[in-house]
Formats: structure tokens, sequence, C-alpha cells
């Protein structure tokens, strides 16, 4: 049990505001075993003392533990530290190869939200059957937080969509007249790879960087192959990991320009952004099909989000919604713009970005990286190698406990689309997650298997 005596508490000399620095100090004496599962933690002037800061303050870094599931308050007895290991797979098994938030809503906002949802759903006139493009109240709420977080839109931009797959598919259906090849990176999202299989397209491999796509590739790829759409992710592309600058997307976009190719913005991962600059809807709105959900940067629960297409094709867009699913969830829209409307949002942007940037830095330090694409924090880590050398270490690491994506799930093509994919946000706690990369980083160097 801890008490008044415990030692001073160090915050950690890293970017971010105090309650988010005491926060990592507290969450490091837990995995250090200070506090145990189950101990109550010093009271809040306790630990003010100790770290010499505001009670307010460890007020604001105890609700970001307790949001993510780390800590819990009981009223009247104090504040307790969560078991918060990792629940197993199966059989012990450590999954990095789902690609999702960890649960970080602060339970009380959610049920807020829950609650504010369940009314305004209640009196949806139809039942929000009426509204297969999302009522102009929920876009609008939507177009507020893309307006405030990411690029101003409004709402008769947008059209609700079941997540960003069912974006990503309606975009490509409708642009499948124009071309059935698709020009992307040597190793993209395999929600893309599906969509594309499912409409019979072909998605072509383009050298990259780690400042993305290569502008001189795309031109030569497009020019050889007649391919009239490009889909990117320029923010923490999935699987490789980088972001664009500005003036990666200004070449790429001149690109696109001279080959008359629509673009396909998966920007998903803007929680993440970190370089600035202005998106490929800002840069060309009319030859531009942006995507966005909450899935990555609220949770994953909520399979809602929105389309922004060129103006002259949103009609179309909003008829292939209605042909294929009415509409999004009128309830899961309702509750997506109530976690909006709470502020979870921002909650949440805050614990993630500090969380990835940490665990990225735990990466970095046991694999042994000399640098990492997107040193600011993201999600997954992309360690590119031979795809035959990909696939003996997602096996061997299998047998080892630790679960990887498959190799080929997120394969293109060209020697630059080799590599595997590592979830370092999968785990609930940093110790699951460091267990799983010391796996992984001796499975890097065993030998080569002799074949006889």
């Amino acid at each position: 049990m801890a008490s008044a005596q415990t030692p001073k508490i160090q915050l950690p000399d890293v970017p971010g505001a105090l309650h988010e620095r005491l926060a990592i100090a507290v969450e490091q004496l837990i995995g250090a075993r200070r506090y145990q599962p189950g101990d109550r933690l010093p009271t809040h002037r306790e630990l003010a003392q100790q770290a010499g800061v505001a009670i307010g303050t460890v007020t604001k870094a105890l609700d970001l533990l307790s949001g993510r599931g780390i800590l819990r308050g009981e009223v009247g007895r104090g504040t307790f530290v969560n078991d918060v290991r990792i629940a197993p797979v199966s059989n012990g098994v450590i999954d990095l190869a789902v690609n999702g938030p960890p649960p970080v809503i602060p339970e009380e906002k959610f049920r807020e939200a829950a609650e504010r949802a369940m009314r305004r759903s209640l009196a949806l006139p139809h039942g929000g059957y009426a509204a297969q493009r999302g009522t102009a109240e929920q876009r609008r709420t939507f177009a507020g937080w893309l307006t405030r977080t990411r690029l101003k839109l409004d709402e008769d931009e947008l059209i609700a969509t079941v997540g960003v797959q069912h974006g990503i598919f309606l975009a490509f259906q409708d642009l499948r007249h124009t071309s059935r090849l698709i020009a992307t990176e040597g190793a993209t999202y395999p929600g893309a790879l599906a969509a594309a299989r499912a409409l019979d397209m072909e998605m072509l491999p383009v050298l990259h960087d780690d400042n993305g796509i290569d502008p001189d590739d795309l031109d030569r790829t497009l020019a050889t192959s007649g391919a009239k759409i490009i889909y990117l992710t320029p923010v923490c592309h999935n699987p490789l990991g980088f972001e664009m600058d500005e003036s990666r997307r200004r070449a790429v976009l001149a690109v696109a320009e001279k080959h008359d190719a629509w673009i396909v913005e998966d920007d998903i991962y803007s929680v993440y952004a970190a370089k600035g600059g202005p998106t490929f809807k800002e840069l060309a709105p009319s030859r531009t099909y942006y995507l966005n959900s909450l899935s990555k940067c609220l949770t994953p629960l909520l399979r809602v989000g929105v389309i922004a297409p060129p103006e002259q094709r949103r009609a179309s867009i909003a008829k292939a919604v209605g042909a294929v699913v009415w509409g999004a969830s009128p309830h899961g829209m309702e509750m997506g713009c109530a976690l909006i409307e709470v502020g979870a949002d921002t909650t949440v942007a805050s614990i993630l970005r500090t969380e990835a940037k940490a665990r990225l830095q735990l990466a970095q330090r046991v694999l042994a990286l000399d640098s990492v694409p997107m040193p600011g924090g993201a999600p997954h880590l992309w360690l590119p190698m031979p795809a035959i050398q990909a696939a003996k270490l997602a096996r061997l690491s299998s047998d080892h406990g630790v679960r990887l994506t498959p190799p080929d799930a997120s394969y293109v093509g060209g020697e630059s689309g080799g590599g595997i994919r590592l979830s370092i946000m999968a785990t609930t706690s940093r110790d699951d997650l460091e267990k799983a990369l010391r796996t992984v980083a001796t499975l890097r160097t065993e030998p080569e298997e002799v074949i006889i």
C-alpha cells in the first residue's frame, strides 16, 4: 500500500502539458510495481506534494489514467490501480495485428454522450430513414469537427458513411468508369486492396520514401498504365507509417493534374498529423474524394464516418449509399455527434498522441531503430524487409506468442512493398507491448533457415 512516505515523483523531461507528464510518471511507477494492482494511491494532496505540482494538475493527470482504464476512483475510498494486463487473444498470444486505438474515452463522457444520443435518436423523423446522407444537424456536427481539427468543410459537402472502409468502396466504385487501375504505394491498407478486388479493379505499385509516394515514379506509372485514380493515406500511412509534407503533396498533385487523375484521400489518421499544411481536398477540391471517420481518433465501436466527394459527384455517391446500406446508422451518427459535443474527441486526441509517442519511442529503443517516419507519434510502425524474410518473421513470431499482420495482406507489388507492420497501440499495457517487441527484435536476428 502506498503511503505519504513514498519518494518524490520525478516528472519525465518530455514535451506535453504538465498533467500529461505527471500521468506518464504515475504510469511509470505502476509499471515499475511501486503501485500494484489493487493498491490505493496517495491522496491528491500527497501526490501534489510529491510531484511539486498543484492539486488541479494531479486531478487532470489521474483523470487521464482513469480514462484509459489504468486507475479507478471509488467514492469515499480514493483512487485505485486497476489490473491493466492485456487479456490474451487466445493461449496467451499478444496481438500486434489489429490496428485499433485502446479504449480511452472516459466512462462519464461515454455515458453523457449515450444519453444525449438516445434522446436525439428517438426524436428522429421516421426513425432516421428520411436522411440517407445523414441529417443536416449530424453533418453539421461532423463538419464542425473537421473544420476545428483538420480542414474547413460545410455540411452540404459531406455524406455519412459506415466508416472509411465504406467510403473507399464508394469512391472506387464511383471512379470505376474512368479506369480500373489505381496507383498507390508498394504496400497499402488491406481494406483498400479488398475494395479494389471486389470491384474487379487493380492496384499498381509506386515507389515511396519517408515523405510519401514518389512523384516521379507516380508520373511514370500513370503515363505507362493509363491509370486515372490515386489512392493515398498522407498521414500515418497504413502500413508504411510516413506523413507527407506540403511540398510533396503539391508535387503529387501536379502529377495528378498532368494526367487528369483523381485522388482518393484517406485521412483517417489525421489525429496524428504533425507536419501541418493543407490536405489534398483543400488543394484540389474538384479532384479529391476526402474520407475520415471516428474509428481511429475516438473509438472503433462506432462505424461512422464521412466522405466529401467532388461537388459534381455528390449525387452519384449519395445514390450509391442508398442502393447498398440506405444510409449510415442513425443512432451511430447521433452517438458520434454526441461524443464530439461533450468534448470526448479533444480528450482522446491528447491521450492518443501522448501514448503513441511514448510507445513509438519504446519500439525504437527495443528494435534499435535509428529513426522512424513520424517521431511525434504513430499507432503503427513498418519494418521494411524482403517478402520472404517478412513471412518468416510473422511465422516465427506467431510460434512465440506474438501475432503480426500477415505480410501479404498489405502487399501491392515491387521491391519497396515488403515488410512487417507492428500495431503498437494494440496492447492495453506497455509492458505487454515491450514483451512482444523484444520477441520480434530477437527473431529479426535469427539466422536464415537452411533448406535441404
